[in-house]
């Protein structure tokens, strides 16, 4: 069973374009409903023949510096940000996020889980009795 068959009541299972736009939020949306909403993209565009690992790696990286384009050369106050910067920044950041979750549909990785592990790896790393307040470069891991 496919991802997208798997979310069949999804309410990201409809077509989604620029004239059937879905509401959706953080609140009520499943990291699943938005790997299923990328993976569909791709598929109506016939691009899993470029989606290698190499592709969308490099398209992270590409997408990742628009974004960071948008805090060059300017304070990163987010007092300084008007309604329109925002709406640029919020949609280089979907960009990058569309690359993310297509390269966990490709290498079959489940987010929630190994953000769980890594973030349990990072709280070991950085311990708060150690580093609350610290930006000191950590020792390596024994």
């Amino acid at each position: 069973m496919s991802l997208l068959e798997s979310h069949h009541d999804s309410k990201l299972d409809q077509s989604i374009s620029a004239d059937n736009p879905v509401t959706v939020s953080d609140a009520s949306t499943s990291i699943n409903e938005l790997k299923a909403m990328v993976e569909k993209f791709v598929a109506d565009r016939d691009w899993h023949k470029y989606h290698t690992p190499k592709n969308i790696a490099i398209s992270v990286v590409l997408e990742a510096s628009e974004l960071l384009e948008h805090f060059q050369w300017s304070p990163p106050a987010s007092e300084e940000i008007d309604a329109a910067k925002h709406k640029e920044i919020s949609e280089e950041l979907c960009d990058v996020m569309a690359y993310l979750l297509s390269l966990a549909n490709i290498l079959n990785i489940d987010v929630a889980s190994s953000m769980t592990k890594k973030m349990q790896k990072n709280c070991q790393k950085y311990p708060t009795h150690d580093y609350n307040g610290s930006w000191r470069k950590p020792e390596p891991l024994r």
